[in-house]
């Protein structure tokens, strides 16, 4: 199965075909996908989109890491969200 990379804060990840970010990010050892308003770490927690706790950023916009699927050369982001 062939992929591609996306880039995760600046660093190439590799993806399989099919795969959503929040899969390439897990398997790719990424655990962290920015921080809450409140402090706490966002990651990968339920995986269908309903708790939104790991949204990053991708085209200026915050989306489900977990509902996106992976395109070569797409440009994610870390979500830090200010209080």
């Amino acid at each position: 199965m062939s992929g591609g990379n996306i880039l995760w804060n600046g660093a190439s990840v590799p993806f399989l075909a099919g795969e959503t970010v929040a899969s390439a990010l897990m398997r790719a050892g990424v655990l962290c996908f920015g921080h809450a308003p409140q402090g706490q770490a966002r990651a990968l927690f339920c995986g269908i989109g309903q708790c939104q706790n790991c949204l990053v950023q991708y085209n200026d916009r915050l989306t489900e890491a977990c509902l996106l699927p992976c395109q070569d050369g797409m440009a994610l982001a870390a979500c830090e969200v200010q209080k």
